[in-house]
């Protein structure tokens, strides 16, 4: 056997075992499981896992930006006519958010912990000095006081509308930026504290929030099951909750929206209890994003969500009492703001009914500013951008007793909105890129051994198609020769001419008989004697 035939067989036998070992590993996913699995072990809420030092303290830098509507007709309003609003911030604070008592529970299966929130406010993020700068809104206090007297006699009611009169409080009210937020020491509060002490006689949206935190939540780490990385097990301590009117509505669902799975689908619901809004919400498969070079699932509610009964039956239990519900896009949260009545929706009434877009002039909802979503690396199931968008609003309505309210009509009237991002920082992008290029690389190893075969069997290809060339270049050398060899025998074997001059019959008899011997290739033949 020759060294290229040995080469060819070599060349054959090693393609055939890449192409069979590659094909049965891509075909049974080895690699893929076994990164998976790795994956499954790593992020999970446990000592020296990859994850849990950055959830206990996250490095990444979250921004809230804090946007208002400052009223510029309230006396048209009054009249019955339509509201003007225009928009003021943002005042952009840096969150900070570690989690304090970290304490394991049940043999490392669960955890609890605290999440404490701090706010710095970051001036060059921002339009204006918050200490400075005047909003004229809604005073809610005064809102809340006479959506109490409902439950009252018209006597009573008056009485109080006068009092209130008396000492000088109204329907708006125009403070601070920072008082509206952290809180000012309210006139009308102030006098409720002196009658029940346990009224605070401040006021402010974000009052005793700044380094304050949501309550105790206790949270399953994964361990067990990757798909309950991070979901929520109990909050102060509930599994669920009492306010609202059916089971499903007071379920505690998901995470607290910092963490997610591993190897998220397309197909799934992904949900977040929010203890601002009091219960748990869900955000579905949007579209494929790239953010820093790391690819991404954008998650989004989608309308259902705050979709009304009518539309979605499921919401029925948000109706607090039973049948007293509100439009879509938007949802009543008295019951867990002490009975005020607060209203909570997307910004500008995105996704609401029409008609509370068209109550209020100076709205203009869209999409790009105006949308809550999360974009996730559907591998490691890590927030890699997040935009959390909600609105505070205050429902307005007639109240009989208060001569001011004759006018109002039915109104969910916007206080101001909230945006809370966070963007993954560059090194934190780099790292991902590296841990995603390994697990690439590691899943698709049987592709890469797949690749090596098809390779060798081009080049098995190409030797036996050279084999075969070379072979006939043999063949075809071989016949020219031979047939070259043909001629020259012929050449060789043809006769002389026959001199038309007489030979001299003196000359050796014997020397003349070799030649002619030699010539015709012949044996002489001896003469015969007469």
């Amino acid at each position: 056997m020759t060294r290229r035939s040995c080469a060819i067989y070599a060349t054959g036998i090693v393609c055939a075992h890449l192409l069979i070992v590659g094909i049965a590993l891509v075909v049974a996913q080895v690699f893929q499981t076994l990164i998976h699995n790795r994956l499954k072990k790593e992020m999970t809420l446990t000592e020296g896992s990859r994850v849990f030092d950055s959830w206990k303290d996250p490095p990444l830098p979250v921004y809230m930006q804090y946007f208002f509507f400052n009223v510029t007709n309230p006396e048209v309003f009054l009249e019955g006519g339509k509201a003007a609003v225009t928009q003021i911030g943002p005042y952009t604070y840096r969150e900070y958010r570690p989690r304090e008592n970290v304490t394991f529970l049940e043999n490392g299966t669960k955890l609890s912990a605290l999440n404490p929130k701090s706010f710095v406010f970051l001036p060059e993020m921002s339009v204006g000095d918050p200490e400075v700068d005047l909003v004229r809104t809604i005073n809610i206090p005064v809102v809340a006081v006479m959506d109490q007297m409902k439950s009252y006699s018209l006597f009573l009611s008056t009485l109080v509308s006068i009092w209130m009169n008396s000492i000088g409080v109204d329907l708006f009210m125009t403070r601070t930026v920072h008082e509206v937020l952290w809180g000012f020491k309210d006139p009308l509060l102030s006098r409720i504290h002196r009658m029940k002490p346990d009224v605070d006689e401040y006021f402010g949206l974000m009052y005793k929030k700044n380094g304050s935190h949501e309550g105790e939540f206790v949270f399953l780490t994964g361990e067990q099951d990757y798909m309950d990385f991070g979901r929520i097990d109990t909050w102060n301590g509930l599994s669920k909750m009492t306010w609202w009117s059916s089971n499903q509505s007071n379920m505690i669902n998901g995470t607290d929206g910092s963490t997610f799975h591993p190897l998220l689908s397309k197909n799934e619901l992904l949900y977040i209890f929010a203890a601002d809004l009091c219960r748990s919400i869900h955000l579905a498969f949007e579209e494929d994003v790239e953010v820093k070079g790391i690819p991404a699932y954008r998650f989004a509610p989608p309308k259902d969500v705050l979709a009304s009964p009518d539309d979605n039956p499921a919401n029925a239990g948000f109706c607090v009492p039973a049948g007293e519900c509100l439009s879509t896009g938007v949802l009543k949260v008295s019951v867990c703001r002490q009975g005020a009545p607060i209203v909570v929706s997307f910004p500008h009434f995105y996704q609401a009914d029409q008609k509370y877009i068209n109550a209020i002039e100076g709205l203009t909802p869209n999409k790009e500013d105006h949308e809550t979503y999360l974009d996730l690396n559907p591998t490691t199931g890590v927030p890699i951008r997040a935009s959390k968008r909600a609105q505070l609003n205050v429902l307005l309505n007639r109240v009989s007793g208060f001569p001011k309210t004759k006018h109002l009509k039915e109104t969910v009237f916007p206080i101001m909105f909230v945006n809370e991002t966070v963007v993954i920082d560059d090194e934190s992008a780099a790292q991902m890129r590296t841990l995603l290029l390994i697990v690439t690389l590691v899943s698709n190893f049987p592709l890469l051994i797949v690749g090596m075969g098809v390779l060798l069997l081009v080049v098995l290809v190409i030797l036996i198609c050279r084999s075969r060339q070379k072979k006939n270049e043999v063949k075809r050398i071989d016949f020219t020769e031979a047939f070259h060899s043909f001629g020259t025998a012929k050449e060789d074997t043809a006769y002389t001419q026959v001199s038309d001059k007489a030979e001299d019959h003196s000359e050796n008899h014997a020397g003349q008989q070799m030649r002619n011997g030699s010539y015709i290739a012949m044996s002489p033949v001896e003469a015969q004697k007469c």
